[in-house]
């Protein structure tokens, strides 16, 4: 395929971006590592990362047959403040012990954070009311109640309590995940009173840098989806999920880092949770008890030394990086095989397939000494990174079938260890997306790329990742089969008689009904993907210093955004010319080398 290119830098632009549920304007990139250590600490004591925004109910989803009255004036503007005198009536609940008296608020979109009850005045203030608050991802989770055939749970977060509301005042409940609220009263004896319902979104008010844009607006969603369910993940420090979760998973940060540095570039919760997972881990054991999440931990460092070039913070990861890469080169035998231990694992749905399993982990362990061996290098270890080498290159010798593993075969394709086309055609097109997993989905579409199969890929997202968003999502799940969507409901109604619930019936492993997670991190793939594939953009030296801009347009005929670097942002526009070419525009920042190709 011919291109044309046509490259300039520096530039400037003045736009707001919107980052899911917020705008914010840009300026200043995030500070560098260095940047933040100058900060003097708060004489309060330690200052959180966190902002803090209200959001108000869209809706009332439903209400309780009777008791309930004025549960509209919930949904009207309030000053977020108890007052003496209500300009409207408050929500009024009346219980009994034969009519529970609850309603159930929407608000819109998934969040992290709390609900705020406001109350008003009431003659008899002595008595206090008490109201039972059930949080929910979907609709039917925050009406359910705990244990059951459904899971719903408490783990990591309470998210079904009674609380007693105080008068003329506020109460804050959470926090968890939650779209979702329903409020019950919980004393048949006493009326609750409710003047203003909101809810509290913890998150880092930080300005969203990359950009996507094409002419399918699926995509465009799809890509700003993967961008808020990471975002909500980014808490004090990068977690899995927000309602359950509420982790630093290792394995599970590669592809919410390749999102960050899609999206947002540096942010320290990265560098704050890589650092968290490595002092609480004796390099004698695996990084949260999972073989594979040790290696993982290599490779996210190379790309973020890849991507921001931070010289002081990789050196400092080299005592710890050193002892893992020894432990892991004796894991390469003589014969090549890999041996091993502990947990063996690659994600939950390939889990039953143990020859899978150690296929991906082969090809795994080649990709991490290799990593290993190119950062020792830069580290000036020489010894250290021919160990690597070495014991990469005996273990490039054994390719185990990967017995029809999409997660599999996807890693072994990505470690050269087998043609690119033949997997793509042999296993990863087999069935379409069906088998392929929210998490390890991301790896399958990079080895449908690296066949130079960018359309499957590009179909893969739209039906895979797509159907969640036609159920929906506003945040990308924890996992996710299609054929949960036969004669389903919605995530946002009430499952109707007769339809299956698609967040209560379903999961698996460890999310099995309800404490599946509907917001997590490593879902988030098709985001860093579209900007590291279509929009073709590569860190080739680090700090970005050095970058390749190879479109891959696929089926599409013109994409357009921005991708962070540590000197500003690379914007680029791809269109398919009438003869089948791209014509491609790079606008890079000073100091950044832009290096082009087809």
């Amino acid at each position: 395929m011919k291109m044309t290119f046509s490259i300039a830098a520096p530039f400037s632009a003045g736009l707001l971006f919107t980052v899911g549920l917020w705008l914010v304007a840009p300026g200043v990139l995030p500070a560098s590592a260095a940047e933040v250590s100058k900060i003097p600490p708060s004489p309060h004591g330690e200052r959180s990362p966190l902002s803090t925004f209200f959001i108000a109910p869209k809706s009332v989803l439903w209400q309780s047959p009777a008791g309930v009255k004025n549960a509209d004036s919930l949904l009207q503007p309030h000053a977020g403040q108890a007052v003496l005198k209500e300009p409207q009536p408050p929500c009024l609940m009346t219980a009994s012990p034969q009519a529970p008296a609850g309603l159930l608020l929407d608000f819109g979109k998934e969040l992290h954070g709390y609900v705020e009850l406001i109350t008003p005045m009431t003659r008899d203030q002595a008595k206090l009311r008490r109201v039972r608050v059930r949080f929910g991802e979907s609709a039917s989770e925050a009406m359910a109640e705990l244990g059951g055939p459904q899971n719903a749970q408490n783990d990591h977060a309470i998210r079904d309590q009674t609380v007693t509301l105080p008068w003329l005042g506020k109460k804050m409940i959470g926090p968890s995940g939650f779209r979702f609220v329903r409020i019950d009263n919980a004393d048949p004896e006493l009326p609750v009173e409710l003047s203003q319902v909101r809810a509290v979104l913890q998150i880092r008010d930080i300005p969203q840098v990359g950009s996507f844009k094409c002419d399918d607006e699926r995509l465009n969603r799809i890509w700003q989806v993967g961008a808020d369910t990471v975002h909500l993940n980014m808490q004090e420090y990068l977690w899995d999920g927000i309602k359950r979760d509420r982790l630093v998973w290792i394995g599970d940060m590669h592809p919410e880092v390749s999102t960050i540095n899609a999206v947002f570039g540096y942010n320290d919760v990265v560098p704050r949770s890589l650092d968290l997972t490595r002092e609480v881990t004796p390099v004698t054991e695996w990084m949260n008890g999972i073989s594979s999440y040790s290696m993982w931990w290599v490779l996210i460092h190379e790309d973020w030394w890849l991507h921001h070039g931070n010289r002081e913070y990789l050196a400092a990861q080299q005592p710890y990086l050193t002892a893992l890469l020894k432990r892991l080169a004796n894991l390469v035998g003589p014969d090549g095989k890999e041996r091993i231990d502990g947990m063996r694992f690659l994600d939950w749905p390939s889990s039953p397939n143990q020859q899978g399993v150690t296929a991906g982990l082969q090809a795994l362990l080649v990709m991490t000494l290799e990593s290993g061996s190119r950062l020792m290098t830069t580290l000036g270890d020489k010894d250290t990174a021919t160990l690597c080498s070495e014991a990469a290159a005996r273990g490039r010798k054994v390719v185990p079938d990967p017995n029809k593993s999409k997660s599999g075969a996807a890693l072994l394709s990505l470690a050269g260890m087998t043609d690119a086309r033949k997997t793509s055609d042999g296993v990863l097109k087999v069935g379409g997306p069906r088998d392929v997993s929210t998490f390890y989905g991301f790896y399958v579409l990079q080895a449908l790329a690296k066949s130079g199969d960018t359309e499957t890929a590009l179909d893969f997202i739209r039906t895979y990742w797509g159907a969640m968003l036609d159920f929906g999502a506003t945040t990308f799940w924890e996992d996710f089969n299609l054929e949960w969507t036969n004669n389903a409901a919605r995530i946002d109604e009430l499952v109707p008689a007769g339809k299956k619930d698609i967040h209560g019936d379903y999961g698996a492993y460890c999310y099995q009904g309800f404490r599946h997670s509907l917001c997590h991190g490593w879902a988030s793939g098709p985001t860093a993907w579209l900007s590291q594939v279509v929009l073709g953009v590569k860190a080739l030296e680090p700090g970005c210093k050095r970058v390749r801009v190879a479109p891959n347009l696929g089926n599409l005929q013109w994409a357009e955004g921005s991708y962070p670097t540590p000197l500003g942002p690379i914007r680029v526009r791809h269109e398919r010319q009438s003869d089948g070419t791209i014509s491609s525009r790079v606008d890079a920042p000073k100091g950044v080398i832009v290096e082009a190709r087809n």
